[in-house]
Protein backbone atom coordinates (compact mmCIF):
# COMPACT_ATOMS: atom_id res chain seq x y z
CA UNK A 1 0.00 0.00 0.00
CA UNK A 2 0.98 3.52 -0.91
CA UNK A 3 -0.25 7.13 -1.25
CA UNK A 4 -1.77 7.70 -4.53
CA UNK A 5 -0.16 10.94 -5.24
CA UNK A 6 2.98 8.80 -5.52
CA UNK A 7 2.12 7.53 -8.67
CA UNK A 8 0.52 10.35 -10.03
CA UNK A 9 3.27 12.93 -9.67
CA UNK A 10 5.58 10.46 -11.55
CA UNK A 11 3.80 11.32 -14.82
CA UNK A 12 2.31 14.83 -13.86
CA UNK A 13 2.96 17.40 -16.28
CA UNK A 14 1.95 21.47 -16.62
CA UNK A 15 -1.86 21.12 -18.26
CA UNK A 16 -2.47 18.38 -15.38
CA UNK A 17 -1.37 20.77 -12.75
CA UNK A 18 -3.48 23.86 -14.16
CA UNK A 19 -6.63 21.60 -14.51
CA UNK A 20 -5.91 20.42 -10.58
CA UNK A 21 -5.24 23.83 -9.82
CA UNK A 22 -8.41 25.27 -11.19
CA UNK A 23 -10.61 22.88 -9.88
CA UNK A 24 -8.86 23.12 -6.42
CA UNK A 25 -9.82 26.68 -6.02
CA UNK A 26 -13.51 26.01 -7.24
CA UNK A 27 -13.45 23.33 -4.49
CA UNK A 28 -11.68 25.28 -1.73
CA UNK A 29 -15.16 27.98 -2.39
CA UNK A 30 -17.48 25.68 -2.52
CA UNK A 31 -16.22 24.12 0.60
CA UNK A 32 -16.27 27.01 2.55
CA UNK A 33 -20.21 27.80 3.40
CA UNK A 34 -20.48 24.47 3.93
CA UNK A 35 -17.35 24.31 6.95
CA UNK A 36 -18.89 26.77 8.14
CA UNK A 37 -22.45 25.34 8.58
CA UNK A 38 -21.35 22.00 9.58
CA UNK A 39 -19.07 23.35 11.95
CA UNK A 40 -22.01 25.06 13.40
CA UNK A 41 -25.08 22.75 13.47
CA UNK A 42 -22.26 20.10 14.88
CA UNK A 43 -22.13 23.00 17.99
CA UNK A 44 -18.65 24.30 17.47
CA UNK A 45 -17.07 27.27 16.07
CA UNK A 46 -17.42 28.30 12.12
CA UNK A 47 -13.52 28.59 12.12
CA UNK A 48 -13.31 25.02 13.91
CA UNK A 49 -15.07 23.85 10.81
CA UNK A 50 -12.70 25.19 8.36
CA UNK A 51 -9.84 24.28 10.08
CA UNK A 52 -11.41 20.71 10.27
CA UNK A 53 -11.14 21.12 6.13
CA UNK A 54 -8.07 22.56 5.76
CA UNK A 55 -6.25 19.95 8.18
CA UNK A 56 -8.01 17.09 7.38
CA UNK A 57 -8.36 17.90 3.56
CA UNK A 58 -4.77 18.16 2.83
CA UNK A 59 -3.64 15.01 4.72
CA UNK A 60 -6.39 13.13 3.06
CA UNK A 61 -4.95 14.46 -0.42
CA UNK A 62 -1.40 13.73 0.63
CA UNK A 63 -2.04 9.90 2.43
CA UNK A 64 -5.47 8.33 0.27
CA UNK A 65 -6.11 5.80 -1.80
CA UNK A 66 -8.38 7.66 -4.52
CA UNK A 67 -6.62 10.25 -6.98
CA UNK A 68 -9.94 12.69 -6.36
CA UNK A 69 -11.41 12.64 -2.74
CA UNK A 70 -11.73 15.84 -1.47
CA UNK A 71 -12.32 15.25 2.45
CA UNK A 72 -13.33 17.30 5.21
CA UNK A 73 -16.44 17.86 7.76
CA UNK A 74 -19.72 16.48 6.50
CA UNK A 75 -23.30 16.33 7.20
CA UNK A 76 -23.09 12.84 8.75
CA UNK A 77 -21.27 13.78 11.58
CA UNK A 78 -23.27 16.62 12.71
CA UNK A 79 -25.56 14.72 14.71
CA UNK A 80 -23.04 12.55 16.27
CA UNK A 81 -20.79 15.38 17.29
CA UNK A 82 -23.72 17.36 18.84
CA UNK A 83 -24.13 13.98 20.75
CA UNK A 84 -20.77 13.85 22.39
CA UNK A 85 -20.16 17.35 22.81
CA UNK A 86 -23.60 17.76 24.79
CA UNK A 87 -22.58 14.46 26.58
CA UNK A 88 -18.80 14.56 27.06
CA UNK A 89 -17.82 18.21 26.35
CA UNK A 90 -15.12 19.44 23.62
CA UNK A 91 -12.64 17.04 25.57
CA UNK A 92 -14.72 14.36 24.91
CA UNK A 93 -15.36 14.87 21.17
CA UNK A 94 -11.31 15.35 20.90
CA UNK A 95 -11.01 12.06 22.45
CA UNK A 96 -13.45 10.02 20.34
CA UNK A 97 -12.15 11.54 17.07
CA UNK A 98 -9.09 10.53 18.48
CA UNK A 99 -10.08 7.18 18.95
CA UNK A 100 -11.90 6.86 15.94
CA UNK A 101 -8.65 7.84 13.67
CA UNK A 102 -6.74 4.89 15.59
CA UNK A 103 -9.59 2.17 14.26
CA UNK A 104 -9.60 3.76 11.02
CA UNK A 105 -5.95 2.92 10.46
CA UNK A 106 -6.32 -0.30 12.10
CA UNK A 107 -9.13 -1.42 9.33
CA UNK A 108 -6.49 -0.44 7.09
CA UNK A 109 -3.92 -1.95 8.04
CA UNK A 110 -5.72 -5.03 8.63
CA UNK A 111 -6.76 -5.02 4.88
CA UNK A 112 -10.53 -4.89 6.41
CA UNK A 113 -11.65 -1.60 3.48
CA UNK A 114 -13.20 -4.27 1.38
CA UNK A 115 -15.58 -5.42 4.79
CA UNK A 116 -17.22 -1.95 4.97
CA UNK A 117 -18.69 -2.80 1.61
CA UNK A 118 -20.80 -5.53 2.81
CA UNK A 119 -22.75 -3.61 4.90
CA UNK A 120 -26.34 -3.54 3.87
CA UNK A 121 -27.23 -0.87 2.04
CA UNK A 122 -30.89 -0.98 4.08
CA UNK A 123 -28.59 0.07 6.77
CA UNK A 124 -26.82 2.77 4.87
CA UNK A 125 -29.79 4.59 3.26
CA UNK A 126 -32.12 4.10 7.12
CA UNK A 127 -29.39 6.07 8.92
CA UNK A 128 -28.07 8.76 6.05
CA UNK A 129 -32.20 9.34 5.86
CA UNK A 130 -32.55 9.61 9.62
CA UNK A 131 -29.54 12.06 10.30
CA UNK A 132 -30.97 14.07 7.27
CA UNK A 133 -34.46 14.19 8.98
CA UNK A 134 -32.65 15.05 12.17
CA UNK A 135 -29.88 17.66 10.24
CA UNK A 136 -33.19 19.49 9.10
CA UNK A 137 -35.14 19.49 12.58
CA UNK A 138 -31.92 20.72 14.41
CA UNK A 139 -32.17 23.71 11.97
CA UNK A 140 -35.53 24.70 12.06
CA UNK A 141 -34.69 27.63 14.94
CA UNK A 142 -32.58 29.24 13.30
CA UNK A 143 -34.76 29.18 10.37
CA UNK A 144 -38.19 30.42 11.13
CA UNK A 145 -36.07 32.65 13.53
CA UNK A 146 -37.85 31.06 17.16
CA UNK A 147 -37.33 32.86 20.06
CA UNK A 148 -36.06 29.83 22.77
CA UNK A 149 -34.48 31.10 25.69
CA UNK A 150 -34.44 28.05 27.78
CA UNK A 151 -32.93 26.55 24.87
CA UNK A 152 -34.07 23.59 22.35
CA UNK A 153 -34.31 19.86 23.83
CA UNK A 154 -31.84 17.66 22.53
CA UNK A 155 -33.98 14.25 21.55
CA UNK A 156 -36.34 13.97 18.25
CA UNK A 157 -39.62 14.52 19.55
CA UNK A 158 -39.42 16.81 22.81
CA UNK A 159 -37.74 19.26 20.21
CA UNK A 160 -40.51 19.28 17.56
CA UNK A 161 -42.96 19.89 20.92
CA UNK A 162 -40.94 22.56 21.61
CA UNK A 163 -40.79 23.92 17.92
CA UNK A 164 -45.13 23.94 18.60
CA UNK A 165 -44.98 25.86 22.02
CA UNK A 166 -42.98 28.74 20.50
CA UNK A 167 -44.18 28.76 16.81
CA UNK A 168 -46.01 32.21 18.30
CA UNK A 169 -42.65 33.60 18.16
CA UNK A 170 -41.34 33.24 14.75
CA UNK A 171 -39.32 35.93 13.29
CA UNK A 172 -40.98 36.65 9.56
CA UNK A 173 -37.58 38.67 8.80
CA UNK A 174 -35.67 35.64 9.95
CA UNK A 175 -37.88 33.08 7.90
CA UNK A 176 -37.68 35.82 4.61
CA UNK A 177 -33.89 35.38 4.91
CA UNK A 178 -33.94 31.68 5.23
CA UNK A 179 -36.76 30.83 2.90
CA UNK A 180 -34.94 33.22 0.10
CA UNK A 181 -31.82 31.70 0.85
CA UNK A 182 -33.20 27.82 0.06
CA UNK A 183 -34.72 29.15 -3.13
CA UNK A 184 -31.58 30.38 -4.13
CA UNK A 185 -29.34 27.24 -3.63
CA UNK A 186 -32.43 24.95 -5.46
CA UNK A 187 -32.49 27.85 -8.06
CA UNK A 188 -29.32 28.32 -8.95
CA UNK A 189 -28.27 25.34 -11.07
CA UNK A 190 -31.73 26.42 -13.70
CA UNK A 191 -30.32 29.80 -13.23
CA UNK A 192 -26.96 28.65 -14.23
CA UNK A 193 -27.85 26.95 -17.68
CA UNK A 194 -26.78 29.69 -19.71
CA UNK A 195 -23.31 29.20 -19.56
CA UNK A 196 -21.55 31.18 -21.56
CA UNK A 197 -22.12 34.93 -22.19
CA UNK A 198 -20.62 36.41 -25.49
CA UNK A 199 -18.67 33.04 -26.48
CA UNK A 200 -17.19 32.62 -22.93
CA UNK A 201 -17.85 30.65 -20.13
CA UNK A 202 -19.25 32.84 -17.57
CA UNK A 203 -17.42 33.28 -14.02
CA UNK A 204 -21.13 32.95 -12.10
CA UNK A 205 -21.40 29.60 -13.48
CA UNK A 206 -18.26 28.00 -11.50
CA UNK A 207 -19.94 30.18 -8.23
CA UNK A 208 -21.85 27.22 -5.82
CA UNK A 209 -25.60 28.03 -5.37
CA UNK A 210 -24.56 27.89 -1.27
CA UNK A 211 -21.94 30.51 -1.43
CA UNK A 212 -24.00 32.88 -3.73
CA UNK A 213 -27.09 32.55 -1.41
CA UNK A 214 -24.98 33.40 1.59
CA UNK A 215 -23.23 36.73 -0.04
CA UNK A 216 -26.73 38.10 -1.10
CA UNK A 217 -28.46 37.66 1.41
CA UNK A 218 -25.46 38.69 3.97
CA UNK A 219 -25.11 42.25 1.91
CA UNK A 220 -29.17 42.35 2.29
CA UNK A 221 -28.82 41.94 5.59
CA UNK A 222 -25.97 44.21 6.31
CA UNK A 223 -27.89 46.81 4.37
CA UNK A 224 -31.96 46.44 5.86
CA UNK A 225 -29.68 46.69 8.77
CA UNK A 226 -27.80 50.06 8.34
CA UNK A 227 -31.50 51.34 7.71
CA UNK A 228 -33.00 50.16 10.75
CA UNK A 229 -34.72 46.95 9.71
CA UNK A 230 -34.10 43.55 9.66
CA UNK A 231 -32.58 44.25 13.64
CA UNK A 232 -34.26 40.46 14.97
CA UNK A 233 -31.95 38.81 11.82
CA UNK A 234 -29.02 37.07 14.24
CA UNK A 235 -25.54 36.80 12.22
CA UNK A 236 -22.83 34.58 13.31
CA UNK A 237 -21.21 37.49 15.06
CA UNK A 238 -24.03 37.61 17.25
CA UNK A 239 -23.11 34.07 18.66
CA UNK A 240 -19.56 33.79 17.90
CA UNK A 241 -16.47 35.65 18.96
CA UNK A 242 -14.63 35.29 15.35
CA UNK A 243 -10.31 34.05 15.15
CA UNK A 244 -8.67 33.86 12.36
CA UNK A 245 -5.96 32.67 13.49
CA UNK A 246 -4.57 28.81 13.49
CA UNK A 247 -4.72 27.52 16.88
CA UNK A 248 -1.57 26.12 18.94
CA UNK A 249 -1.48 22.33 18.62
CA UNK A 250 -3.40 20.70 21.85
CA UNK A 251 -3.27 17.20 22.69
CA UNK A 252 -6.40 16.16 25.50
CA UNK A 253 -5.54 14.32 28.67
CA UNK A 254 -6.68 10.77 28.11
CA UNK A 255 -7.32 7.94 30.52
CA UNK A 256 -9.05 4.40 30.63
CA UNK A 257 -12.30 5.91 31.63
CA UNK A 258 -12.21 8.51 29.06
CA UNK A 259 -11.58 5.63 26.84
CA UNK A 260 -13.88 3.26 28.00
CA UNK A 261 -17.25 5.77 27.90
CA UNK A 262 -15.93 7.31 24.67
CA UNK A 263 -15.59 3.41 22.90
CA UNK A 264 -18.85 3.07 21.73
CA UNK A 265 -18.79 6.74 19.95
CA UNK A 266 -16.22 6.53 18.29
CA UNK A 267 -16.50 3.46 16.85
CA UNK A 268 -19.71 4.89 15.54
CA UNK A 269 -17.34 7.72 14.03
CA UNK A 270 -15.25 5.28 12.69
CA UNK A 271 -17.77 3.19 10.61
CA UNK A 272 -19.68 6.34 9.80
CA UNK A 273 -16.39 7.46 8.63
CA UNK A 274 -15.18 4.15 6.73
CA UNK A 275 -18.63 3.74 4.53
CA UNK A 276 -18.63 7.61 3.84
CA UNK A 277 -15.42 7.83 2.48
CA UNK A 278 -15.30 4.32 0.43
CA UNK A 279 -18.83 5.13 -1.01
CA UNK A 280 -17.71 8.47 -2.00
CA UNK A 281 -14.26 6.98 -3.51
CA UNK A 282 -16.80 3.98 -4.79
CA UNK A 283 -18.89 6.72 -6.96
CA UNK A 284 -15.91 8.77 -8.25
CA UNK A 285 -13.72 5.46 -9.43
CA UNK A 286 -17.24 4.76 -11.54
CA UNK A 287 -16.94 8.44 -12.94
CA UNK A 288 -13.34 8.22 -13.69
CA UNK A 289 -12.87 5.28 -14.75
CA UNK A 290 -10.02 4.07 -11.75
CA UNK A 291 -9.88 1.97 -8.81
CA UNK A 292 -9.19 3.28 -5.45
CA UNK A 293 -7.15 1.47 -2.49
CA UNK A 294 -9.57 1.48 -0.01
CA UNK A 295 -7.06 0.56 2.78
CA UNK A 296 -4.91 3.01 1.95
CA UNK A 297 -7.91 5.50 1.68
CA UNK A 298 -8.50 4.30 5.55
CA UNK A 299 -5.26 4.71 6.64
CA UNK A 300 -5.51 8.44 5.49
CA UNK A 301 -9.15 9.07 7.15
CA UNK A 302 -7.41 7.42 10.31
CA UNK A 303 -4.63 9.86 9.93
CA UNK A 304 -6.68 13.03 8.99
CA UNK A 305 -8.68 12.23 12.55
CA UNK A 306 -5.84 11.66 14.66
CA UNK A 307 -4.14 14.99 13.72
CA UNK A 308 -7.83 17.67 13.25
CA UNK A 309 -8.54 17.27 17.04
CA UNK A 310 -4.96 18.67 17.74
CA UNK A 311 -5.90 21.55 16.33
CA UNK A 312 -9.07 22.11 17.55
CA UNK A 313 -11.31 20.02 14.36
CA UNK A 314 -13.79 17.76 14.30
CA UNK A 315 -14.34 14.17 12.43
CA UNK A 316 -14.04 14.13 9.26
CA UNK A 317 -14.30 11.80 5.67
CA UNK A 318 -14.14 11.98 2.71
CA UNK A 319 -17.57 14.52 1.03
CA UNK A 320 -19.18 13.03 -2.08
CA UNK A 321 -20.79 16.37 -3.19
CA UNK A 322 -17.22 17.95 -2.68
CA UNK A 323 -15.47 15.09 -4.82
CA UNK A 324 -18.18 15.14 -7.35
CA UNK A 325 -17.61 19.24 -7.77
CA UNK A 326 -13.49 18.53 -8.44
CA UNK A 327 -14.24 15.97 -10.77
CA UNK A 328 -16.70 17.82 -12.70
CA UNK A 329 -14.40 20.80 -12.52
CA UNK A 330 -11.65 18.56 -14.22
CA UNK A 331 -9.33 17.54 -10.93
CA UNK A 332 -7.72 14.10 -11.86
CA UNK A 333 -5.15 13.87 -8.73
CA UNK A 334 -4.67 14.68 -5.28
CA UNK A 335 -2.62 17.76 -5.92
CA UNK A 336 -6.57 19.23 -6.20
CA UNK A 337 -7.34 18.72 -3.15
CA UNK A 338 -4.02 19.96 -1.46
CA UNK A 339 -5.11 23.44 -3.91
CA UNK A 340 -8.28 23.34 -1.96
CA UNK A 341 -6.81 22.98 1.26
CA UNK A 342 -4.31 25.92 0.44
CA UNK A 343 -7.19 28.27 -0.70
CA UNK A 344 -9.00 27.52 2.20
CA UNK A 345 -6.52 28.05 4.51
CA UNK A 346 -5.85 31.68 2.62
CA UNK A 347 -9.58 32.61 3.08
CA UNK A 348 -9.41 31.44 6.75
CA UNK A 349 -6.23 34.11 7.18
CA UNK A 350 -7.32 36.91 5.30
CA UNK A 351 -11.26 36.94 4.75
CA UNK A 352 -12.40 35.24 8.13
CA UNK A 353 -13.38 38.02 10.08
CA UNK A 354 -15.93 39.12 7.17
CA UNK A 355 -17.63 35.81 8.20
CA UNK A 356 -19.54 37.38 11.22
CA UNK A 357 -21.94 39.07 9.01
CA UNK A 358 -23.24 36.11 7.61
CA UNK A 359 -26.83 35.60 8.85
CA UNK A 360 -27.60 32.70 11.01
CA UNK A 361 -31.01 32.11 8.94
CA UNK A 362 -28.78 31.52 5.85
CA UNK A 363 -26.70 29.06 7.03
CA UNK A 364 -29.84 27.06 7.77
CA UNK A 365 -30.88 27.64 4.65
CA UNK A 366 -28.07 25.87 3.70
CA UNK A 367 -28.04 22.95 5.78
CA UNK A 368 -31.94 22.52 4.76
CA UNK A 369 -30.83 21.75 1.53
CA UNK A 370 -28.28 19.67 2.24
CA UNK A 371 -30.21 17.83 4.27
CA UNK A 372 -32.96 17.02 1.34
CA UNK A 373 -29.58 16.24 -0.92
CA UNK A 374 -28.98 13.64 1.31
CA UNK A 375 -31.95 12.52 2.83
CA UNK A 376 -32.07 10.26 -0.53
CA UNK A 377 -35.85 9.78 -0.52
CA UNK A 378 -36.29 8.67 -3.73
CA UNK A 379 -34.54 5.90 -2.73
CA UNK A 380 -36.26 5.52 0.65
CA UNK A 381 -39.15 5.04 -1.24
CA UNK A 382 -37.91 2.38 -3.61
CA UNK A 383 -36.49 0.30 -0.96
CA UNK A 384 -40.13 0.18 0.52
CA UNK A 385 -40.99 -2.12 -2.83
CA UNK A 386 -38.32 -4.78 -1.44
CA UNK A 387 -38.38 -7.60 0.72
CA UNK A 388 -40.13 -7.52 4.37
CA UNK A 389 -37.09 -8.26 5.69
CA UNK A 390 -35.24 -5.37 3.63
CA UNK A 391 -38.03 -2.79 4.64
CA UNK A 392 -37.98 -3.61 8.34
CA UNK A 393 -33.74 -3.10 8.34
CA UNK A 394 -34.46 0.32 6.59
CA UNK A 395 -36.94 1.51 8.91
CA UNK A 396 -35.84 0.64 11.89
CA UNK A 397 -32.47 1.81 11.06
CA UNK A 398 -34.15 5.65 10.23
CA UNK A 399 -36.35 5.51 13.41
CA UNK A 400 -33.26 4.42 15.39
CA UNK A 401 -31.44 7.79 14.18
CA UNK A 402 -33.92 10.28 14.48
CA UNK A 403 -35.55 8.51 17.95
CA UNK A 404 -32.30 7.57 19.71
CA UNK A 405 -29.06 8.08 18.37
CA UNK A 406 -26.63 7.14 15.87
CA UNK A 407 -24.37 4.84 17.70
CA UNK A 408 -27.33 2.92 18.80
CA UNK A 409 -29.36 3.08 15.34
CA UNK A 410 -26.19 1.63 13.67
CA UNK A 411 -25.21 -1.22 16.43
CA UNK A 412 -28.91 -2.49 16.29
CA UNK A 413 -29.11 -2.61 12.26
CA UNK A 414 -26.20 -4.06 12.16
CA UNK A 415 -27.28 -6.98 14.40
CA UNK A 416 -30.53 -7.33 12.39
CA UNK A 417 -29.06 -7.36 8.85
CA UNK A 418 -26.66 -10.19 10.68
CA UNK A 419 -29.38 -12.12 12.12
CA UNK A 420 -31.45 -11.60 8.45
CA UNK A 421 -28.47 -13.11 6.86
CA UNK A 422 -28.01 -15.56 8.78
CA UNK A 423 -31.88 -16.78 8.29
CA UNK A 424 -31.75 -16.34 4.59
CA UNK A 425 -28.42 -18.66 4.34
CA UNK A 426 -30.39 -21.61 6.79
CA UNK A 427 -33.22 -20.91 3.86
CA UNK A 428 -31.04 -21.81 1.25
CA UNK A 429 -29.21 -24.98 2.66
CA UNK A 430 -31.67 -27.52 2.09
CA UNK A 431 -31.31 -31.01 3.69
CA UNK A 432 -33.36 -33.85 1.51
CA UNK A 433 -33.87 -38.10 2.69
CA UNK A 434 -33.18 -40.21 0.01
CA UNK A 435 -34.21 -43.84 0.48
CA UNK A 436 -35.00 -45.48 -3.11
CA UNK A 437 -32.83 -44.51 -5.99
CA UNK A 438 -30.13 -41.86 -6.68
CA UNK A 439 -31.01 -40.01 -10.54
CA UNK A 440 -27.44 -40.98 -12.36
CA UNK A 441 -28.14 -38.05 -15.11
CA UNK A 442 -27.90 -35.45 -11.85
CA UNK A 443 -24.48 -36.76 -10.96
CA UNK A 444 -21.35 -34.83 -12.67
CA UNK A 445 -19.04 -36.88 -9.88
CA UNK A 446 -19.93 -40.33 -10.81
CA UNK A 447 -17.40 -43.09 -12.14
CA UNK A 448 -19.35 -45.69 -13.53
CA UNK A 449 -22.14 -46.43 -15.80
CA UNK A 450 -23.93 -49.17 -14.03
CA UNK A 451 -27.13 -47.90 -12.56
CA UNK A 452 -27.31 -50.75 -10.40
CA UNK A 453 -24.32 -48.42 -8.33
CA UNK A 454 -26.69 -45.65 -7.84
CA UNK A 455 -29.51 -47.98 -6.18
CA UNK A 456 -29.67 -47.66 -2.58
CA UNK A 457 -29.70 -51.00 -0.93
CA UNK A 458 -32.50 -51.82 2.02
CA UNK A 459 -30.81 -50.51 5.30
CA UNK A 460 -29.99 -47.44 3.95
CA UNK A 461 -30.27 -43.54 4.20
CA UNK A 462 -28.88 -40.60 2.05
CA UNK A 463 -29.07 -37.94 3.45
CA UNK A 464 -28.43 -34.73 1.15
CA UNK A 465 -26.83 -31.14 2.16
CA UNK A 466 -27.00 -28.64 -0.27
CA UNK A 467 -25.86 -25.58 0.90
CA UNK A 468 -23.40 -24.23 3.92
CA UNK A 469 -23.49 -26.53 7.15
CA UNK A 470 -23.34 -23.62 9.81
CA UNK A 471 -24.78 -23.00 13.41
CA UNK A 472 -27.96 -22.15 11.74
CA UNK A 473 -28.81 -25.24 9.44
CA UNK A 474 -27.14 -28.02 12.02
CA UNK A 475 -29.89 -28.47 14.25
CA UNK A 476 -32.44 -28.94 11.63
CA UNK A 477 -30.33 -31.83 10.29
CA UNK A 478 -30.84 -33.70 13.31
CA UNK A 479 -34.88 -32.85 13.48
CA UNK A 480 -35.11 -34.65 10.10
CA UNK A 481 -32.95 -37.45 11.35
CA UNK A 482 -35.36 -37.62 14.15
CA UNK A 483 -38.24 -37.74 12.16
CA UNK A 484 -37.49 -41.41 10.15
CA UNK A 485 -39.44 -43.77 11.18
CA UNK A 486 -36.76 -46.95 11.19
CA UNK A 487 -33.31 -46.79 12.04
CA UNK A 488 -31.19 -47.53 8.79
CA UNK A 489 -28.14 -50.00 8.89
CA UNK A 490 -26.11 -47.09 7.35
CA UNK A 491 -26.17 -43.38 6.94
CA UNK A 492 -24.63 -41.77 4.12
CA UNK A 493 -24.37 -37.89 4.54
CA UNK A 494 -23.73 -36.49 0.99
CA UNK A 495 -21.76 -33.41 1.24
CA UNK A 496 -20.85 -32.08 -2.31
CA UNK A 497 -22.91 -29.30 -2.08
CA UNK A 498 -21.30 -28.00 1.37
CA UNK A 499 -18.72 -25.28 0.80
CA UNK A 500 -17.63 -24.84 4.42
CA UNK A 501 -18.83 -26.17 7.45
CA UNK A 502 -18.70 -24.19 10.85
CA UNK A 503 -17.62 -24.97 14.17
CA UNK A 504 -21.17 -26.02 15.68
CA UNK A 505 -21.79 -28.00 12.20
CA UNK A 506 -18.34 -29.61 13.19
CA UNK A 507 -19.70 -30.51 16.88
CA UNK A 508 -23.18 -31.76 15.63
CA UNK A 509 -21.57 -34.27 12.84
CA UNK A 510 -18.88 -35.36 15.86
CA UNK A 511 -22.43 -35.65 17.91
CA UNK A 512 -24.14 -37.93 15.22
CA UNK A 513 -21.22 -40.03 14.26
CA UNK A 514 -21.04 -41.13 18.06
CA UNK A 515 -25.00 -41.03 18.34
CA UNK A 516 -24.96 -43.45 15.76
CA UNK A 517 -22.25 -45.61 16.46
CA UNK A 518 -24.24 -46.04 20.26
CA UNK A 519 -27.27 -47.06 18.08
CA UNK A 520 -25.46 -49.49 16.05
CA UNK A 521 -25.77 -47.36 12.38
CA UNK A 522 -22.68 -47.12 10.71
CA UNK A 523 -21.70 -43.27 8.85
CA UNK A 524 -20.39 -42.57 5.47
CA UNK A 525 -19.71 -39.15 4.14
CA UNK A 526 -19.67 -38.30 0.66
CA UNK A 527 -18.93 -36.12 -1.99
CA UNK A 528 -16.55 -33.79 0.44
CA UNK A 529 -15.01 -30.92 -1.03
CA UNK A 530 -11.15 -30.34 -0.52
CA UNK A 531 -11.99 -27.34 1.68
CA UNK A 532 -14.63 -29.00 3.74
CA UNK A 533 -11.99 -31.74 4.41
CA UNK A 534 -9.64 -29.95 5.49
CA UNK A 535 -11.66 -28.54 8.30
CA UNK A 536 -12.92 -32.11 9.14
CA UNK A 537 -9.43 -33.22 9.74
CA UNK A 538 -8.07 -30.22 11.41
CA UNK A 539 -10.77 -30.83 13.74
CA UNK A 540 -9.06 -34.72 14.41
CA UNK A 541 -12.70 -35.97 13.14
CA UNK A 542 -11.05 -38.74 10.70
CA UNK A 543 -10.44 -40.32 13.72
CA UNK A 544 -13.71 -39.81 15.06
CA UNK A 545 -15.28 -41.72 11.73
CA UNK A 546 -12.70 -43.26 10.09
CA UNK A 547 -11.05 -42.15 7.54
CA UNK A 548 -12.08 -44.95 5.66
CA UNK A 549 -15.66 -43.74 5.77
CA UNK A 550 -15.45 -40.40 3.99
CA UNK A 551 -15.28 -41.40 0.17
CA UNK A 552 -14.97 -38.70 -2.45
CA UNK A 553 -17.89 -40.38 -4.75
CA UNK A 554 -21.76 -41.44 -4.26
CA UNK A 555 -21.05 -44.84 -6.49
CA UNK A 556 -18.50 -45.42 -4.21
CA UNK A 557 -20.52 -44.92 -0.52
CA UNK A 558 -23.20 -46.84 -1.69
CA UNK A 559 -20.31 -49.91 -2.28
CA UNK A 560 -18.61 -49.24 1.40
CA UNK A 561 -22.50 -49.17 2.35
CA UNK A 562 -23.32 -52.54 0.89
CA UNK A 563 -20.13 -54.03 1.83
CA UNK A 564 -20.98 -52.92 5.60
CA UNK A 565 -24.87 -54.30 5.10
CA UNK A 566 -23.33 -57.77 4.03
CA UNK A 567 -21.17 -58.20 6.74
CA UNK A 568 -23.88 -57.19 9.04
CA UNK A 569 -26.22 -59.80 7.76
CA UNK A 570 -23.57 -62.41 8.06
Amino acid sequence: MQPTIINCLRHYDRATFIKDLLSGIIVGIVALPLAIAFGIASGVTPEQGIITAIVAGLIISLLGGTKVQIGGPTGAFIVIIAGIIQQYGMQGLMVATLLAGAFLIMLGLFRLGTIIKYIPYPIVVGFTSGIALTIFTTQVKDLLGLSIPEGVPSDFISKWVCYGHHLASIDLWSTTVGVVSVLIIACWPYINKVKYVNGHLSALNKLPGSLVAILVMTVGVLILKHYGLAESVDTIGDRFRINAELPSPEVPAVSWDVVRSLFAPAVTIAVLGAIESLLSATVADGVIGDRHDSNQELIAQGVANLVTPIFGGIPATGAIARTMTNINNGGRTPVAGIVHAVVLLLIFLILMPYAQYIPMACLAGVLVIVAYNMSGWRTFRQLLKNPKSDISVLVITFLLTVIFDLTVAIEVGLMLACLLCMRRMAETTQVSVLTDEIDPSSEVDFESTNLEHFKIPDGCEVYEINGPFFFGIANRFEEIMGRMPARPVVRIIRMRKVPFVDSTGMHNLENLVQMSRSEGIHVILSGVNPKVHEVLMKNDFGRIIGEENILPHINLALAKAREVLSQTRK
